[in-house]
């Protein structure tokens, strides 16, 4: 359980400061026993994330089951603690990326920027509706945004995505992580980990930021991010920060964090 597995740890730790290195060679030893129990460390807390945004996820899947919101599909765990290192093992951030697909009647065309040599910080997503007369007559669960009336849409049907997290016709980052940030809290107290933790979201406007905290002050650091997936490959157009100083709310850079951890899983896989 995520108790006894924080109490090992918690023991693991006091018995690593509790060493009194005599030589280099017992330093050498701490120091090697120290990072391996860094690594297990980090993969197991690891597991705990992917598990409890896991969790979360499920959550918002019933919540938006009948909504014309992105659909969020699995998170994949991204960056350096997904990966199987981290260069500060106490304020570790632990990366995933949410993927969105689409709501029934709309369809996203990434528009891939131009700028920057190695990668493309300028891309958007655009959302355009999608005509959706014949799951109307077959199934009647929707009103097709294209060929029926605005008043009988505003009358009948929730609004499109155009109309909530949309600016113009492009997907907005910003309007998009304050909407998840603000399905966090009456998803919170659905999943067995509200029994273990004290959960806060803290202030980004391009992601969301969750900090956890237990009964032994313990905490976790999660960030999601969002990320719309170019065709088949393991490149998204993703809401993370770029380096320039001002990054416009339609801007969705493109990200190849899937890819890298996908590669270092592999090369992972083939030490002896």
């Amino acid at each position: 359980s995520n108790t006894e597995q924080e109490e090992e740890e918690e023991q693991e730790e006091e018995e690593s400061e509790g060493e009194d290195p005599d030589d280099e060679r017992d330093l050498g030893r701490i120091f090697a026993k120290r990072i391996q129990w860094s690594v297990e460390n980090l993969a197991s807390r690891s597991q705990v994330v992917e598990e409890l945004v896991g969790d979360l996820l499920r959550v918002f899947k019933i919540l938006l089951s009948d909504s014309f919101f992105p659909v969020l599909k699995p998170a994949i765990g991204v960056g350096s603690a997904f990966e199987g290192w981290s260069p500060h093992e106490d304020d570790v951030v632990y990366c995933l990326l949410v993927p969105l697909k689409p709501p029934h009647g709309h369809a996203f065309h990434l528009e891939l920027g131009t700028t920057g040599k190695i990668q493309v910080k300028d891309s958007c997503v655009r959302v355009v509706l999608e005509c959706t007369c014949t799951r109307e007559q077959l199934v009647g669960d929707m009103l097709c945004f294209v060929h029926n009336p605005e008043e009988e849409l505003r009358r009948n049907q929730d609004p499109s995505l155009l109309d909530t997290l949309c600016t113009g016709s492009y997907l907005d980052v910003e309007k998009t992580a304050l909407w998840f940030q603000n399905l966090v809290k009456p998803a919170w107290v659905v999943v067995p980990q509200s029994l273990y933790y004290n959960m806060e979201v803290l202030p980004s406007s391009r992601s969301c930021k969750l900090q956890l905290t237990n009964a032994s002050t313990r905490t976790l650091f999660v960030e999601m991010m969002f990320g719309v997936q170019q065709g088949d490959s393991d490149i998204f157009l993703s809401s993370e920060n770029t380096e320039a100083i001002f990054t416009p709310s339609t801007t969705w850079p493109e990200s190849y964090a899937v890819a890298e951890v996908k590669f270092f899983r592999h090369m992972a896989s083939q030490v002896p």
